[in-house]
């Protein structure tokens, strides 16, 4: 029965169901989280701020999101959840209140190169469907216009085990989509022969050129050289036909080298098994530098780069085959759609054209459907990942969305707010983690998490409205209002980078100077060719420091000291002081707990169920041998020194008998970057992503090169960080070096030396240059979108 009741002839109470309006987190602990207790109003759109490390993240993604997910996953039967990724039960005394959590992070895309925008919102196979339907001539069903999909035929006798034993004659074809040349790739590989050996010279005059490969004593080369197939003693370009093709694609084979038997392979197959078919992020920098100088990558002759069979191109809608759909500008496809009108395959039309236009209205009109999933920014990929979710029915619903306003130009900033304003309305409860103004700017209700970051942060700083924010005395509340003034002079360029007619992706051939010797910002609406035309034309040389967008890689066995090198020099410290082995002091080597392998906690599999991590009890999480810890270098040892914080480090590693100059070289470069408070030893697993962007820029800033390119390094960055970062790139600057920035930031746009706006809009409605010069002179224009936003910014 209701609990509801009439008094008199009034209103009737609230139904006791509709009390629940409220998230309660009691006593959350994850990672950096201090017993945070919090409540967050439903169906309302709550913000999360902070500066970047302070546990936004580990409240929101962590705890609120992970538990609803748990709850959700152990709905399922046993057996299904097998299947599933398995969930700990966050580190939380009372969580209530929770509706299914709908995630939409940043994680980018999957690289791999048969995943497309289309295949990965599901729009590939609604324009398969339609294909296989109406397209002239017919050729199959949907399979046959996928390029994921290769051709089958088989024949053969089966046995049918039915009553008594009978073979049957059975023949079996599947019609596929996928090109044969390139297996459905769009690009084949090149090895350049010339970057393998030096055919002026013999084998064992050392004609090898691969790095590690080295004619005395290498097996490998001692395979090649005593297999009898090639004479080591000839000059490789004096070689038979038949010899040079043996060298070079002689299949597997048993031969005796110093009476031991190996394996002799073709050169070809060898160098593709052992470098090609790893990881290029994962590999040392100078075999990275090997393997993009050896393979090349040219578009597909057969298939044009369209991944597709000629069967699959040949059937047409009108004109129009699925490679030209694929290859449209996606709102060019949404009218094209728009104008098909087949009354058989109304149902899957109106699917087909709401995916489309959901594209448009999110602001990825300008991208195309066989765009490789993994050259999408993380902007870019968030935003494809709520295409699915913008016409749901559903409602009561929490969406949970990591910085949605990442690669978005401030005029696109708006569209994002109106979308999730939308969610909102709809009767959803929203949590943003944000630190763009403009995005706080709209929130019904803020939690401004800190007051520092990592140890420093984990606690609830404020909750409330923006108004409220503004007038408290946060971090985020002071830097709220912070604006960042034009320069009253610019530095003067020393050089200039000449571009001249590009036109990679949507560039139409472009000339362009780009000033060396001071800060050049290039901005634009998103899909308006930045990156096209600072990544297509400054080629990462022996000169130029790239940093891109992309995630650094690392396990729960990664950490700081790994990552950007720094352990080297510690181990090295460590060995000379006491007269043993460098190795000894890696806990990836021979210096590791044998119980724990270095891990410093046992993890147990539960199948199903959440698998549990108890700290190791003979190293008591040290990851390190007793013995190992009974060396000492400057009175501490190395378990200490990895608890250590980067501030505390440079310091001991920057003075007194603990001196180390290569390492305080790379302290330094951490501290600059904002990271004084990261732990030399902490998890990977555990940075932030504006942790893991500084991480990544500090290694970076140790490389060797006149020019750097930065791609948005103000991602994951509080206000009160961006500060920080300008400082950063301004010494970077007066040490001589040239910075290219990436960036729609207005902070980085008003301190820039000069500014490169491209536009006027995105896809094929950019691609041009349509500002070059300072900041205050595009101020003083406004001609262009960016000129607009930057003086509304500087209240020019």
């Amino acid at each position: 029965m209701s609990s509801a009741k009439r008094t008199g002839g009034g209103a009737p109470a609230p139904h006791v169901a509709d009390s629940h309006d409220l998230i309660r987190v009691h006593g959350a602990r994850e990672n950096n989280l201090k017993d945070v207790s919090i409540e967050i109003p439903k169906r309302r759109l709550t913000v999360f701020t902070g500066v970047s490390g302070s546990g936004k993240s580990s409240l929101v993604f962590n705890t609120i999101a992970a538990e609803s997910q748990r709850l959700i996953n152990e709905t399922y039967s046993a057996f299904v959840q097998g299947f599933m990724p398995t969930l700990a039960r966050p580190e939380v005394d009372v969580l209530e209140g929770l509706t299914t959590a709908i995630i939409v992070d940043q994680q980018r895309m999957g690289a791999d190169p048969r995943s497309t925008v289309g295949t990965a919102t599901d729009v590939n196979a609604m324009l398969r469907i339609l294909f296989s339907r109406l397209g002239e001539p017919h050729i199959g069903p949907p399979s046959a216009y996928s390029f994921n999909t290769a051709s089958v035929r088989a024949s053969g006798a089966i046995t049918v085990e039915r009553g008594t034993k009978k073979a049957v004659k059975a023949t079996y074809e599947r019609t596929g989509g996928m090109c044969t040349r390139c297996e459905g790739r769009g690009s084949v590989s090149d090895i350049d022969l010339t970057q393998l050996y030096d055919d002026s010279k013999s084998l064992a005059e050392g004609a090898f050129t691969i790095p590690g490969w080295k004619s005395d004593s290498q097996w490998t080369v001692q395979v090649y050289a005593q297999s009898g197939f090639v004479d080591p003693d000839k000059p490789i370009r004096e070689y038979t036909e038949k010899q040079l093709r043996d060298f070079l694609y002689g299949e597997p084979v048993k031969v005796k080298v110093n009476g031991v038997n190996l394996t002799y392979e073709g050169l070809i197959p060898k160098i593709q098994k052992s470098f090609l078919s790893k990881d290029k992020e994962a590999m040392q920098p100078h075999i990275r530098a090997f393997v993009e100088r050896t393979v090349t990558f040219t578009v597909c002759p057969e298939c044009d780069g369209t991944r597709l069979s000629e069967g699959a191109r040949s059937s047409k809608i009108g004109k129009i085959s699925i490679a030209d759909a694929c290859a449209m500008e996606i709102r060019d496809l949404a009218d094209w759609v728009r104008d098909l009108d087949e009354p058989s395959v109304a149902p899957l039309l109106g699917a087909l054209r709401d995916a489309l236009d959901s594209f448009v209205e999110i602001g990825l009109g300008y991208l195309s459907l066989d765009r490789p999933a993994g050259t999408l920014s993380g902007g870019e990929a968030q935003r494809v990942k709520m295409i699915r979710h913008l016409g749901s029915s559903l409602t009561d619903t929490t969406y949970v969305f990591d910085e949605p306003t990442i690669g978005l130009h401030p005029h696109d900033i708006q569209r994002m707010n109106d979308l999730l304003l939308r969610l909102r309305d709809k009767g959803n409860t929203v949590l943003v983690v944000e630190h763009k103004p403009e995005a706080i700017a709209i929130a019904d209700h803020v939690v401004d998490l800190g007051p520092g970051a990592g140890t420093a942060g984990g606690t609830v700083c404020f909750e409330g409205t923006v108004e409220e924010l503004r007038a408290g005395d946060t971090v985020t509340g002071r830097h709220l209002d912070d604006r960042a003034a034009l320069k009253d002079t610019v530095r003067a360029s020393t050089g200039a980078l000449e571009i001249r007619g590009a036109t990679t992706h949507n560039l139409q051939d472009v000339d362009v100077d780009v000033p060396l010797g001071v800060l050049c910002v290039v901005t634009g609406v998103a899909g308006s060719g930045k990156s096209s035309l600072i990544h297509g034309s400054v080629p990462a040389g022996a000169d130029v420091v790239s940093v891109d967008q992309s995630p650094i890689k690392g396990s729960r066995r990664s950490n700081p000291a790994t990552y950007t090198g720094l352990l080297e020099p510690i181990r090295k410290a460590f060995a000379k002081a006491n007269g043993v082995k460098p190795a000894l002091f890696s806990a990836n080597s021979e210096g590791a707990c044998p119980t724990c392998n270095g891990a410093g906690v046992i993890y147990t599999d539960l199948a199903m169920m959440a698998g549990v991590a108890a700290p190791c009890e003979d190293c008591e999480g040290k990851r390190f041998q007793p013995a190992v810890l009974e060396y000492r270098f400057g009175g501490r040892d190395i378990s200490e020194v990895l608890a250590m914080s980067v501030a505390q480090a440079e310091e001991f590693f920057g003075s007194g008998e603990a001196r180390t100059p290569a390492a305080h070289k790379i302290l330094e470069r951490l501290a600059d970057v904002g990271l004084g408070y990261l732990t030399l030893g902490q998890p990977l697993t555990t940075l932030s992503g504006g942790e893991r962007q500084r991480l990544k820029l500090a290694t970076h800033m140790g490389d060797k090169g006149g020019v750097y390119v930065l791609d948005e390094p103000t991602t994951g960055l509080h206000l009160a960080d961006v500060e920080q970062l300008l400082g950063l790139l301004d010494r970077l600057v007066d040490a001589g070096k040239s910075v290219i920035v990436i960036e729609h930031h207005q902070a980085v746009m008003a301190h820039a030396d000069w500014i490169i706006d491209l536009g006027p809009g995105a896809g094929h409605d950019g691609g041009r240059v349509v500002f070059e010069g300072t900041p205050a002179a595009l101020v003083a224009d406004r001609s262009t979108l960016t000129g607009e936003h930057l003086a509304a910014y500087v209240g020019a």
